[in-house]
């Protein structure tokens, strides 16, 4: 049986959501992002692309670029919701399902050869599935490893479905920049370019890795693979998750102690709430802080049990804030929690609040869900929301 692995690729994944949600955007240029003067563009629609508008880019570039489009903050909630709606599509074809962010999976379709006319049958079937339940265009490519089904998906967008055959790799991917083997950036591909390297098929004439030794050191046996385009991977289907957290970049350093205890709430009560979605609890907290010059510091906690509990969440943050005695300003704050599996040693802060489901936030969830976010809220969130808007930057997911 032949290995046939397929890459999913949501095209411009945040903007995308946008348009679907909004009919007003659609057709216009969308950027998500921070939108104060320190932001950045975390994705933008193809319309947004179209004047020069990429991810990664200040927004204040990207205003120039664009003063007509439509710009709007990250909605990491959201994104989320689509994202578990699209892996459910494709768990429908395959348990053998590899996420690699809210917006791109691997799938080793290998077995549906019974089900299935051909691999372009499947692909062709997992877009329709993606379009019906959740309104959005997904990029598929396909191909004998996952390095050759990730570089398929990338060339027919947007909407694309690509197949690269078994056996004709050098035709399919020889005459493409060096750039597109995965893990050549840019200095790096000066660095090939620099040996007379250009294109894949440069590469892959090479009768071994040595030549390419001076040019990308101890990568150069794996780009020479890549290049005959060999890649034995396996799909990791079984990855389990790694930690969930929410940080915010502001537009205004922080300052105020009642405000950064206010951000220590904020960030306790949604990572609480997300790890009650995923019906997740772990054992180890962690603070994270950055300030005006960059420079980052952590600190975590590891409890002796597993927790979901906001409250939890929020009195080891601040324990954990008080003992770095940093005053600020701070210009990012952030919580995440891990260790969703092992158990540990270690002597308990809150022993007896772990001992039954925290039935409160559960049924807060459950309004929430139906009514909206607004529906019902802490005194101190609703504090929160009323000095928000005029100074948050970019909202971000460091859940790995």
């Amino acid at each position: 049986m032949k290995r046939w692995i397929m890459h999913v690729d949501m095209d411009a994944f945040f903007a995308s959501v946008e348009q679907h949600d909004h009919a007003n955007y659609q057709g216009h240029p969308v950027i998500v992002g921070g939108l104060s003067s320190r932001g950045v563009v975390s994705t933008c629609s193809y319309e947004a692309r179209a004047f020069g508008v990429r991810s990664a880019m200040p927004i204040m570039k990207a205003r120039q670029l664009c003063p007509q489009g439509i710009y709007v903050v990250p909605r990491i909630e959201r994104y989320h919701e689509v994202s578990d709606q699209i892996h459910e599509v494709l768990h429908h074809f395959s348990p053998y399902l590899e996420p690699l962010s809210l917006d791109e999976a691997f799938l080793d379709i290998s077995g549906l050869g019974k089900l299935y006319a051909s691999p372009m049958a499947v692909g062709r079937a997992v877009k329709e599935q993606i379009k019906e339940r959740t309104g959005l265009i997904a990029s598929v490519g396909i191909g004998p490893n996952k390095f050759l089904a990730k570089l398929a998906s990338d060339l027919q967008k947007p909407d694309g479905l690509y197949l690269i055959p078994h056996g004709q790799e050098a035709k399919y991917i020889g005459h493409l920049p060096v750039r597109r083997l995965w893990g050549v950036g840019p200095q790096m591909e000066k660095n090939l370019q620099r040996g007379g390297f250009h294109k894949i098929g440069d590469i892959a004439k090479l009768p071994d890795h040595e030549p390419l030794v001076p040019y990308c050191g101890h990568q150069s046996e794996r780009l020479y693979l890549l290049s005959k385009g060999i890649d034995d991977r396996p799909i990791e289907w079984n990855r389990e998750l790694q930690s969930i957290g929410n940080e915010l970049t502001y537009e205004r350093d922080l300052v105020d102690p009642d405000e950064i205890d206010g951000e220590w709430r904020y960030f306790a009560h949604h990572v609480a709430k997300r790890l009650r979605q995923k019906g997740l609890k772990g054992h180890t907290i962690s603070i994270k802080v950055r300030l005006p010059d960059f420079t980052t510091k952590t600190r975590q906690k590891r409890l002796s049990y597993q927790t979901d509990r906001e409250n939890v969440l929020y009195d080891v943050a601040t324990l954990l804030y008080n003992k770095l005695d940093i005053q600020g300003p701070f210009r990012l704050l952030g919580i995440s929690v891990s260790g969703f599996q092992t158990e540990v040693a270690q002597d308990s802060l809150f022993p007896l609040e772990e001992e039954s489901p925290d039935v409160l936030a559960q049924t807060l969830d459950a309004l929430e869900e139906r009514f909206g976010a607004s529906v019902i809220t802490t005194g101190a969130m609703w504090k929160r929301q009323q000095q928000k808007g005029s100074h948050l930057e970019t909202e971000e997911d460091p859940s790995s």
